[in-house]
């Protein structure tokens, strides 16, 4: 009866007041490809603060345009719609499924097209920039973790600062790889 996903967003929703962003953190493979990757000994940059806080608006604007918006207004004559952020702009799937299936299959290399030519653009100038900014991928595209940071103050995972044992040296805040305002 309904054109929306409840039990999809409900469940996600479950999810993000359960766990949190503990799931960017511990449970996402992407993450850890781009932590992987970030290990390679290479001189790190920090964006500056003038340009990560505009850009870290940007997974915001992705989810709602992507994830939402695009989905209810380009469907087809069945009223379904593609999922038009994992189809053209999120690299875990290229990743963990486009590449595998591709090296396993001759049938599918000969399919190959413009889509997957971007898709694997898209993934080697994130992993390209993972060797340089931690988890960027995270920090400025995934409408996933934008969704589950609304959870934050109600989940059961959160960060706690213990005030009585900090004396405000600002260390946490350098060695965080989100380079998250503990303080």
């Amino acid at each position: 009866r309904h054109n929306f996903s409840f039990y999809v967003v409900g469940l996600v929703m479950l999810f993000g007041v359960l766990l949190g962003r503990l799931i960017c953190g511990v449970l996402c493979p992407f993450g850890l490809v781009q932590d992987l990757v970030h290990r390679l000994p290479t001189k790190k940059w920090t964006v500056p603060l003038k340009i990560d806080g505009p850009l870290r608006y940007l997974k915001y604007i992705i989810g709602l345009v992507m994830v939402v918006l695009l989905p209810i207004f380009f469907t087809n004559q069945f009223g379904l719609a593609p999922p038009y952020f994992c189809k053209y702009l999120c690299p875990a799937g290229t990743l963990g499924g486009g590449i595998p299936l591709l090296a396993i299959n001759e049938s599918l290399r000969r399919l190959i097209g413009v889509l997957f030519g971007w898709k694997m653009f898209t993934l080697i100038l994130i992993l390209v920039a993972a060797i340089f900014v931690s988890r960027p991928f995270c920090k400025y595209l995934c409408p996933l973790g934008a969704f589950y940071a609304l959870f934050n103050r109600f989940s059961f995972f959160q960060m706690h600062l213990d005030q009585d044992k900090c004396i405000e040296c600002g260390l946490c805040e350098k060695v965080c790889p989100m380079e998250v305002e503990v303080r």
